[in-house]
């Protein structure tokens, strides 16, 4: 073959990967949240970056503890406990809370200190899906990952994935886990104050201790029995 003829053959055409790779990104978050519908999440990126750096490792524990229990085997009062401390329009929001995003934004206004205004939705989503580092990206993240849960899981299955990935303690994960961990019984045994007590220390589960709660502590545990009440209706999605 001459030199002419070979500078006219056809050169081989180069496929572009980064549109395949881009779909499957997109896409296996998608899969993963459609098996967990069913499935018990295996661990969150939170529990995985606390065993990385040795929180809660151990020669008795070297692993993470914890023991996944349907919501419908666990007493009635634990996540309407949940509801009362974390979350009291789960059961009306879609996921955000847009009121309780207004009233923030409007208490910022006024010169108040910016408090936090995630909701239990959200906190599930973050915790599965995304990395435990506070940055601008996962934030916005956060949002698309809780309509996805919100319209495929439901509130029943958010709730449920919430008290089995929850930090009650270091290693400590889920309230079965953390049941057996602070009280020696499994989480069906608890009674309405332990429930109570293991509610009120998780904004700091790895500072406070149930069994010897702080003053600020003693008065979340001693307001949930009226809170519940006063809620009524509002907690019948978790039943």
């Amino acid at each position: 073959m001459s030199s002419s003829s070979r500078s006219f053959a056809p050169k081989p055409v180069r496929r572009r990967r980064w549109p395949w790779l881009l779909l499957a990104a997109l896409l296996a978050p998608l899969a993963y949240a459609v098996a967990l519908i069913w499935l018990p999440v295996p661990a969150t990126p939170l529990i995985l970056w606390r065993w990385v750096n040795g929180v809660g490792v151990s020669s008795e524990h070297w692993f993470w503890q914890r023991n996944w229990v349907p919501l419908a085997r666990l007493p009635t009062v634990i996540p309407q406990a949940v509801i009362a401390s974390e979350d009291n329009r789960f059961c009306l929001h879609g996921g955000v809370d847009w009121l309780a995003v207004q009233q923030v934004y409007e208490e910022w206004q006024d010169g108040e200190g910016l408090r936090g205004a995630s909701t239990v939705s959200m906190q599930v989503a973050r915790n599965v899906f995304l990395w435990p580092n506070q940055d601008p990206l996962r934030k916005g993240l956060e949002v698309p990952f809780t309509y996805l849960i919100e319209y495929l899981w439901g509130k029943r299955r958010i709730m449920e994935v919430y008290l089995n990935i929850a930090e009650w303690g270091p290693g400590v994960y889920g309230i079965d886990a953390a049941a057996r961990y602070h009280f020696n019984k499994p989480a069906r045994k608890l009674s309405r104050a332990e429930v109570f007590r293991l509610i009120s220390i998780l904004p700091s589960p790895l500072r406070w201790n149930p069994k010897a709660p702080s003053r600020w502590a003693r008065g979340r545990v001693a307001s949930l029995g009226m809170r519940i009440v006063q809620l009524g209706p509002l907690t019948q999605c978790v039943k």
